[in-house]
């Protein structure tokens, strides 16, 4: 009489194996108490700075008659005060990040995935030479490239008598210079993971080659174009060196005119401003989670 194995399977509601990291932290109680502090640190550094901001914009002076030139935290007194008087500029000024930011943003995917194409998959002289300089912006300091964007201006200027420094468009520029290294990289990551058979199958189906890159693969490229024109969103959205040197008197954007209002006369309205530009884009971001599913668009299709 034969016994036979027997071969148990885990039930469906079984609990996973605890993973390697976990069955040491569990051994080693100081290293896990030692892992615990290390990334509670790195969220205090991260948070800090935004609790303070937050907390003095609510700060109430000691009476109504006292100009607050200063950040007081924690505030004695709550008041809404400072977001009352946020300047009509600063409003201005944000709705001109905003757009500018969303302008570039979606002409850095449409100059960037191409470029992306190019470069991982295209075969010509001076490849190597032509992705060094695609992404020399992202190794040249901000205020270097402002410095040279205004001297182009001059030069411009002088041949043409076309004027862009101070312009939108001339500060547009210089953003999609500083922003389309960040989808050519993000968009070229997926590529190299990419499989060429989805589009052979394409091909054996009969689908034509415009037909193919629409359906097969710009789908799967879409995590890369995200996540790089987002990437170029917030490059726009934050940048002060280049702004300083190419944007106008009156047409400022939102970080620079934060940063003069903060060297000239300084008061809690300011905070009051990065604090509803804060509470924005922590909506947005959760809006976008709901419909969209960040963490789903983020994962790489190729994968």
């Amino acid at each position: 009489m034969t016994s036979g194995h027997v071969v148990t399977h885990a039930a469906p509601g079984r609990r996973p194996l605890p993973s390697r990291l976990s069955r040491l932290m569990g051994r080693y109680p100081l290293r896990r108490a030692v892992t615990v502090a290390y990334f509670a640190l790195v969220f205090v550094l991260l948070l800090a700075p935004l609790l303070v901001v937050t907390g003095g914009s609510f700060s109430a002076p000691a009476s109504e008659n006292v100009t607050m030139s200063y950040v007081q935290f924690p505030p004695e007194r709550l008041t809404l005060k400072w977001y009352r008087e946020i300047p009509a500029t600063q409003y201005h000024a944000l709705a001109l990040s905003f757009g500018l930011g969303l302008t570039v943003a979606l002409v850095s995917c449409v100059v960037g995935v191409p470029a992306a194409l190019g470069l991982v998959r295209g075969r010509f002289p001076g490849k190597a030479l032509v992705g060094a300089i695609l992404r020399a912006p992202l190794q040249i300091p901000h205020v270097v490239i402002g410095i040279a964007f205004l001297q182009l201006y001059h030069a411009v200027a002088d041949v043409t008598g076309s004027h862009l420094q101070g312009t939108l468009f001339g500060l547009f520029l210089g953003h999609l210079f500083l922003a389309t290294p960040f989808v050519i990289g993000s968009v070229g990551a997926v590529l190299q993971r990419f499989n060429p058979r989805l589009e052979e199958a394409a091909f054996i189906l009969g689908a034509s080659r415009w037909r193919t890159l629409r359906r097969v693969t710009l789908p799967v490229l879409m995590p890369g174009i995200f996540s790089g024109g987002l990437y170029a969103f917030v490059v726009s959205f934050t940048d002060v060196p280049v702004a300083l040197f190419l944007a106008a008197s009156g047409r400022a954007t939102f970080p620079v005119e934060l940063f003069y209002s903060m060297e000239q006369d300084f008061n809690p309205s300011a905070l009051a401003s990065a604090t509803l530009v804060t509470f924005f884009a922590l909506i947005l971001l959760i809006v976008t989670q709901r419909i969209v599913g960040v963490d789903q668009l983020l994962k790489s299709g190729a994968g």
